[in-house]
């Protein structure tokens, strides 16, 4: 019975250390090894441990890095099919070639993105307006009066303002968004 255990005990000790290696552990950024003296130390980088006075300020950090997360690749996306359409835009010679372009745009967005943005909550859609201007440097109300006209864009306007959003909102990384900013920001870089 101890011989048993015994050998037990070794091939688990043995196994542990490699399935320890293969999981990152929380609060971790990641481990390296450095041999000091002849020594071999280890060197654990950890992320930064943020501490709230209260579990309510902690649980809205946590939905609101949920909400990056899943809606700054949006954002990213969104900036890049704004720069190929303005390259385009520049391109086509007459006007009417330009509304039919943009209107094309559109359905495309509207198929790609609905099923997308059904799922979304209005905190999530919020986050998604702030990180679109912040991208774009645009509001999307600015965005939807530059491509679709004044009154296409005060018709959504209005139709946010009744379900408890706005698409005037700005992203303000020095005032009201401070937290988002460095939220997207450990984003880009990993930490998150």
């Amino acid at each position: 019975m101890f011989k048993r255990l015994t050998i037990l005990l070794l091939v688990l000790c043995s196994i542990a250390p490699d399935v320890a290696g293969q999981r990152r552990a929380r609060g971790v950024w990641y481990s390296e090894w450095s041999i000091d003296n002849g020594d071999s130390v280890a060197l654990i980088h950890l992320l930064p441990i943020r501490t709230y006075a209260r579990r309510r300020d902690m649980r809205r950090y946590e939905r609101l890095v949920r909400a990056v997360k899943k809606v700054y690749p949006i954002a990213q996306e969104a900036k890049r099919e704004m720069a190929l359409m303005e390259q385009e835009l520049k391109r086509l010679p007459s006007k009417r070639d330009r509304e039919l372009y943009i209107k094309g745009i559109q359905k495309m967005i509207i198929k790609k993105y609905t099923p997308v943005l059904r799922k979304m909550t209005v905190s999530e859609g919020r986050v998604l307006l702030k990180l679109i201007d912040r991208e774009t440097e645009y509001t999307a109300y600015e965005i939807v009066k530059e491509f679709r006209g004044g009154f296409v864009a005060g018709f959504w306007q209005a139709m946010a303002r009744l379900f408890g959003n706005n698409l005037k909102l700005a992203f303000d990384p020095e005032g009201n968004d401070r937290m988002l900013d460095q939220i997207v920001r450990a984003y880009e870089a990993g930490l998150l």
